[in-house]
């Protein structure tokens, strides 16, 4: 795998990982670095893992994985991550046949266990590595997927593969069922394997078809909010019967059809239709018919956004945090469109909006919020890389 230039913005990651590398393991040089990013989906939730399409990008907001090998069979990882669960550094024999690698305590580590275990070259080398990134834990902004994309982005170094890209998707999404028991789609995966600079990409989840969908309009921006509620994929959602049964289904059919006609528009640069189409999205995302987001809603918003859409409350995956951050950027000129992203229950929104209206709706969401909101203004990245030393 080829070497790619480190951005002026991950080179304070990757020293931090470097400097942390040399005081845990005694001054030892870093050998090999790698680094892979976290994503947000545009649109298209809780499609993936019903076999739907979804819409997401690549962020420049990456997990770094930077280590060297050694020679005694020992695995040894440190995450510089203070939201980790304890400890902070762990290690382990490399599997071995007949000797594999199971789940188990500080949890962060099970996603770097699964990808060894199931990584599709080898035998993997014992070796030593630092984890550092810049992905907000609990942002719904997939760090786990870039953690896993990471670690075998870095184990194709020490024990080349075939670089199948598809395979490499699958084997770190069958690491996150295995060992960190979250049955998750193949979208978070598949775009920080596979993201473009420059591009969004549309997935299709069954047939693992995908077309790149340009968004390199100087004039547009993707606007990051973190509601700063940390979200959960634990009893996500669960249907019982009947009526709410219809619902989730109804949810799902819409959402495919939405995600389909978005990457249109957005192709198009038809973005007025595009943002219609992330407000259709979260209301039938949203918990309940709270009246901010039917205000926001049935407003006539100067970008384009709201056009009387109806709130649906299909899925019921939002929360009042959420809600309000989406209706406080609807009432902001120049934006298209907004929505939750992620699983929900928490975690961020993710706004379309013209570039020149970012700083106005930044300030106007915050202070429309009844919590703290952190921002980030991005544009799509390239997917998972080697980084040169």
């Amino acid at each position: 795998m080829a070497e790619a230039p480190v951005e002026p913005g991950l080179a304070p990651l990757l020293a931090a990982a470097c400097r942390a590398h040399g005081a845990a393991f005694g001054g030892a040089a870093v050998v090999l670095a790698a680094w892979a990013p976290g994503r947000v989906n545009l649109i298209g939730e809780h499609t993936d893992y019903n076999g739907g399409f979804v819409l997401p990008m690549a962020l420049q907001l990456g997990t770094v994985l930077v280590g060297s090998p050694t020679q005694d069979g020992t695995i040894s990882i440190l995450t510089t991550s203070a939201e980790a669960d304890e400890p902070h550094r762990v290690q382990f024999p490399a599997p071995r046949q007949g000797s594999p690698l199971s789940p188990g305590q500080p949890r962060w580590a099970n996603y770097i266990k699964g990808v060894i275990q199931h990584y599709r070259g080898g035998p993997v080398p014992g070796f030593n590595a630092v984890i550092a990134s810049d992905i907000p834990l609990g942002g719904g902004l997939s760090s786990s997927a870039a953690l896993e994309v990471a670690t075998y982005t870095f184990l194709q170094q020490l024990c080349p593969d075939d670089g199948d890209l598809v395979a490499k998707a699958l084997a770190c999404q069958k690491a996150e069922h295995t060992f960190a028991s979250m049955p998750c789609g193949i979208m978070d995966q598949f775009i920080s394997v596979m993201g473009k600079e420059g591009h969004a990409l549309l997935i299709d989840c069954r047939s693992l078809d995908t077309v790149l969908v340009p968004l390199t309009d100087a004039s547009l921006a993707v606007l990051i909010t973190n509601s700063n509620v940390r979200h959960t994929l634990t009893g996500m959602a669960r249907s019982r019967l009947g009526e709410e049964v219809y619902r989730r289904a109804r949810h799902v059919v819409g959402e495919i059809a939405r995600t389909a006609q978005a990457a249109k528009a957005l192709q198009d640069r038809d973005y007025r239709t595009f943002g219609r189409l992330m407000v259709e999205s979260h209301n039938s995302l949203s918990s309940a018919c709270r009246g901010v987001l039917r205000k926001a809603s049935q407003a006539s918003v100067p970008g384009g956004a709201g056009m009387r859409q109806p709130i649906t409350d299909d899925y019921e995956v939002s929360c009042p945090e959420l809600d309000e951050l989406v209706a406080a950027a609807l009432e902001v000129n120049g934006v298209y469109g907004s929505r939750m992203t992620g699983g929900g229950f928490g975690g961020c929104t993710v706004t379309l909006l013209e570039a020149g209206a970012a700083e106005r709706a930044q300030h106007y969401i915050q202070e429309k919020y009844s919590g703290t909101a952190t921002f980030y203004l991005t544009k799509p990245a390239s997917g998972a890389k080697v980084l040169p030393l």
